[in-house]
């Protein structure tokens, strides 16, 4: 009786007191969240629009506009992406703070920025293909990312009234890749690009592959690329150190099955393409631009120092001028990394350069490329090409850039006591024992690929750390004593026995600072690689074509090194670097001919001992 008593009491004191009726504006009716807002944004001094762009085949491209207030007769600026146009811009009241700061130059002179996701990225429609091939064998719908880019330049420039009805094209990476495609067939109002750091073809030299020898942070991107339409997946290691974790895991395709990447259709067709077949011949842009070339005024640029896509913008370029239209495409080559246009350039890893190399020429050369196409301004002509040589820390044009096979070259010769020099001595040779077991790092270990500052510059890292190592050759010249220029691409030419039946060859031009430097007194014994790569030697007969090794038999191994507008300076010297790894970044070779690489079995690795033949071996410098 007690505690009912003291229940009711207690019900009482908690019910709210009724003083009033209930209204209607009182009622809840249906969900409080609106699922639409527009903000009045007072004060901003633009519009951002976000639109779906509608193709030929009635997928819907999200596109992300923002338009200076009062604007009237702008150009647009088109950057097509597959990673997130939403996330190019910020909310915020001015216009060149919203946007990234890569188009700050392009909003400060009046400029309307349209940024678009990629057919089935993000806010896209659509199915989403990795590099989605041209129309034709490998594709056989309607589309491509040439018809996508045109239809959304004719949705532009009749739907904004606020343009001229201009459109410019820019984008680096993936997105330069999307400016490259638009070029194979360019709507009438793409009147300026600039695909920046372009991915042009994945198996010779750019994301995926180089000569053969695979990447295997390619693996990360896969994953995250193609696992969820916004951001996919990442890869959850077990350790911290990815030198021990692949190696670990064996070959490349051990480790993609670990992960369950054969849940990944991007990667089953990768891994069942191994060597330069159809496959990759039928979607290699530099000959696909070369056999439809544009009208369009374009500017290829890449870093020297680009660690992703080091191969696409000059070999482009290089296809271009080779087949009669290089008068309206220039070359740009910059002290750089990946997509460093688009970040602060006033640094390079140890390197430091006179002011930030990329805000200048964004705003001295970028932007008067495309005022002169879209506003009509008047402009400098561009010259050929304009590289930047890093000894001398200043750009330099050329109105005639060789294309490479044209270029004259003189042989630096590999000489006994591990000697270099361009005089050419007698027969000889050196060896070493390339053990897969313990490949030579890229970067001294650990090695953890998330770790953005050092993959961003692993191609300016010293290379003292490598240089005692038993299976790394290491060959110089004496101390120069005048300057050597060195202008376009270096070819390693080099002459092996081995006694396995497959090898790979990784071969570094290093510029080797004195012991003592003045000016920068961290560099004193510096080992600064300025051009290197990997070949898989089974396709030193041809890249579509693998084949063994014999035991014991000389093969010559000759491949184009990335290309170089660079001093070697007084007092300097000159170094070559030869070796069979460059792990974990590089897939190891298991040095016994296998069927498919990716799948080598634990037992196929090996050791090798790799003789090379001095007297024939030599890198091909083009000297000036």
């Amino acid at each position: 009786m007690r505690r009912s008593v003291v229940l009711a009491f207690t019900a009482i004191l908690a019910a709210p007191a009724i003083s009033a009726p209930v209204t209607p504006d009182m009622v809840q009716a249906g969900s409080d969240v609106t699922g639409k807002f527009v903000a009045p944004h007072p004060g901003y001094d633009y519009e951002k629009r976000v639109v779906m762009i509608p193709m030929r085949d009635g997928v819907k491209l999200n596109t992300v506009i923002l338009i200076p207030k009062n604007a009237k007769g702008l150009p647009i600026i088109l950057e097509r992406t597959p990673y997130n146009a939403g996330g190019f811009v910020d909310d915020k009241p001015h216009m060149r703070d919203a946007a990234r700061g890569a188009f700050r130059e392009f909003i400060d002179d009046g400029y309307i920025i349209a940024i678009q996701d990629i057919r089935g990225k993000h806010g896209s429609n659509g199915a989403y293909v990795m590099t989605r091939p041209p129309m034709g064998p490998l594709n056989p719908s309607k589309t491509d990312d040439t018809t996508d880019a045109w239809d959304t330049i004719d949705w532009l420039t009749k739907n904004i009234k606020q343009s001229n009805g201009r459109v410019g094209m820019i984008g680096s990476s993936y997105d330069g890749w999307a400016v490259t495609m638009a070029l194979l067939a360019p709507h009438p109002a793409l009147k300026a690009a600039v695909p920046e750091s372009p991915m042009i073809d994945g198996w010779m030299g750019d994301d995926w592959f180089h000569y053969g020898a695979f990447r295997q942070n390619s693996l990360d991107y896969y994953l995250g690329q193609t696992t969820a339409r916004g951001r996919g997946e990442s890869i959850p290691r077990e350790g911290s150190d990815d030198y021990l974790g692949y190696l670990d895991a064996g070959s490349a395709g051990a480790y993609a099955e670990i992960y369950g990447f054969k849940q990944l259709p991007w990667w089953n067709r990768v891994a069942a393409h191994p060597a330069y077949d159809a496959f990759w011949q039928l979607q290699a842009l530099d000959k696909l631009v070369a056999a439809h070339p544009s009208n369009v005024p374009t500017i290829w640029l890449q870093g020297l120092w680009d660690q992703e896509d080091m191969y696409g913008a000059i070999t482009t370029w290089e296809a271009l001028k080779r087949s009669g239209h290089g008068a309206n495409n220039h070359l740009v080559m910059g002290p750089w990394y990946h997509s460093q246009i688009n970040r602060t350039g006033e640094t390079l890893g140890p390197l430091k350069w006179n002011g930030d190399t990329s805000a200048d020429f964004r705003k001295n050369v970028l932007l008067p490329f495309f005022n002169a196409h879209l506003k009509d301004r008047a402009a400098p002509p561009l010259p050929e090409a304009m590289l930047f040589n890093a000894a001398e820390k200043r750009w330099e044009t050329f109105a005639d850039w060789p294309v490479a096979e044209k270029q004259a070259v003189r042989p630096l010769y590999l000489k006994p006591g591990f000697a270099l020099g361009f005089d050419k001595p007698a027969g000889g040779e050196d060896s070493y024992v390339s053990d897969p077991a313990k490949p030579v790092p890229f970067l001294t270990p650990p090695v953890d690929f998330d770790n953005h500052a050092r993959w961003t510059t692993w191609l300016v890292e010293d290379q003292r750390p490598v240089a005692t190592r038993p299976d790394v050759l290491v060959y110089q010249t004496p101390v120069l004593s005048d300057d050597v220029k060195v202008e376009g691409a270096p070819f390693a030419d080099i002459f092996l026995k081995t006694t396995g039946t497959d090898a790979d060859v990784v071969v570094k031009v290093i510029d080797v600072y004195p012991p003592s430097y003045a000016e920068q007194p961290e560099l004193g014994g510096y080992q600064l690689p300025v051009s290197q790569d990997i070949f898989r030697g089974r396709y030193r007969g041809g890249f579509a074509h693998p084949q063994a090794f014999k035991p014991g038999e000389t093969a010559e191994i000759k491949f184009r090194l990335p290309t170089m507008n660079y001093t070697f300076k007084r007092g300097h010297r000159i170094m070559v670097q030869i070796q069979s790894s460059l792990f974990p970044l590089y897939d190891r070779n298991p040095q016994t001919f296998v069927p498919n690489v990716f799948f080598a079995k634990p037992s196929d690795f090996k050791k090798a001992t790799i003789t090379i033949e001095y007297g024939p071996s030599a890198v091909l410098l083009p000297v000036k």
